[in-house]
């Protein structure tokens, strides 16, 4: 049996090609998107009760390999995976998507987070967090300006701070969607984390409206642990054990 811990477009891709291939495998999710829509594979739901209770698990369910396609800042998973995998004899392997880069016309600046963010983007200023819903808290130190963040989830309770407008919907389908997003909010500058993959309509959309992107770069990938870029290569490997 194969466990996927899953999130990410090529999480589902793979449950897919797993299933078509007839491998055994089994999908994890974290939980954190209410309404997180079917692999084609068993899921589970949830945390494993900690290092040890992944091992536990692990050794239970007979897992003859991990591949671990979070999303490219799952800064906490990836590592605490790969190391009880390594302890318990369990091949491991990480997919992770190519980083984006950025073409001609593009303004990227690189910044390490919130604080280089609040120190970059002027008071008043309307600012696009494209980062998702999660730890929106952190970002409280750009009070002052008019902060928008988009998530698939419609927000619960209160905002973290003063001055966030949460809006309950899933990233543009088209450039030309995501250009019209930003200019109905009179978006100024956007915030990204590189999270790469082939969906990029934002950035582009913020090219051809001439806006900054501030540009958070991954976590460092633990060193050491095995890693393919695409699907194709998951599926290599998964062959191989």
């Amino acid at each position: 049996m194969i466990l996927l811990l899953a999130g990410t477009s090529e999480a589902r891709a793979l449950a897919l090609a797993l299933a078509s291939e007839g491998i055994a495998a089994e999908a994890s999710l974290a939980g954190v998107t209410r309404a997180a829509r079917p692999l084609a594979v068993p899921v589970r739901t949830g945390g494993f009760g900690g290092a040890d209770g992944f091992a536990e698990w692990l050794r239970r369910r007979g897992a003859r390999g991990v591949v671990d396609a979070t999303h490219p800042f799952a800064a906490r998973m990836g590592p605490r995976s790969a190391a009880v995998c390594a302890a318990s004899g369990v091949p491991y392997l990480r997919l992770l998507r190519p980083q984006w880069v950025p073409g001609p016309g593009d303004d990227w600046r690189k910044v390490a987070g919130p604080g280089e963010v609040a120190r970059i983007v002027p008071e008043g200023a309307a600012v696009f967090l494209a980062l998702g819903a999660q730890r929106l808290g952190d970002w409280a130190c750009l009070a002052g300006r008019r902060v928008v963040a988009r998530q698939v989830d419609p927000p619960a309770g209160a905002a973290p701070f003063a001055g966030l407008e949460r809006i309950a919907a899933a990233p543009g389908a088209s450039v030309a969607a995501e250009v019209d997003f930003l200019e109905s909010q009179a978006i100024e500058w956007v915030v990204a984390r590189n999270s790469g993959g082939p969906t990029r309509a934002k950035l582009e959309a913020a090219r051809m409206l001439g806006l900054p992107v501030l540009m958070i770069p991954r976590p460092v990938p633990p060193v050491g642990v095995e890693a393919v870029p695409d699907v194709s290569g998951a599926m290599d490997w998964v062959r191989r054990l």
